[in-house]
């Protein structure tokens, strides 16, 4: 495979694509909530609130910790398996898809939203795809290792 490696690929990889294509399955997991109609997770609207302003600051201390680890600048160019990518190899993705959008959904108070964040996973395995086969690469064997030890959006366990 021939490879055209970007300074954008490089920076923000499968973001973009993954923003648009969440976004769009959002709207339609909306749009499929309403004409169905199901009743709420909650009613409780204080509950609901301080799980989404939680996930929310959770969300935000994972993507600080994200640029921290890696600023903008480096990406593409070193190689960084620690802060955040000491856990996993995605910390921005994995913020908004394993937080964030679950603090959302439950405070959308809708069973079809919970779903929508749990299909989200699949969809954002299959993007990443060729944005890990960029880092094997670029960065080889230390890439193929740090696979191995390290999840994609949740840590390893063992």
């Amino acid at each position: 495979m021939e490879w055209n490696i970007t300074t954008f690929k490089k920076i923000f990889g499968s973001g973009p694509t993954g923003f648009l294509i969440s976004v769009i399955l959002l709207i339609i997991a909306l749009w499929i909530d309403r004409q169905i109609g199901l009743p709420p997770l909650s009613d409780n609207q204080t509950l609901l609130n301080a799980i989404f302003i939680v996930a929310s600051l959770m969300t935000l201390v994972i993507v600080i910790w994200s640029f921290v680890s890696l600023p903008a600048a480096d990406r593409g160019k070193r190689l960084v398996t620690s802060g955040a990518f000491r856990y996993v190899r995605h910390p921005l993705y994995a913020a908004f898809l394993s937080v964030f959008n679950f603090g959302l959904a439950i405070y959308l108070k809708s069973y079809i939203m919970v779903l929508w964040a749990i299909l989200l996973h699949p969809v954002w395995h299959y993007l990443v795809r060729d944005e890990e086969e960029m880092m094997v690469h670029i960065f080889g064997k230390d890439y193929e290792k740090y696979q191995e030890k390290t999840g994609r959006f949740f840590p390893r366990l063992l």
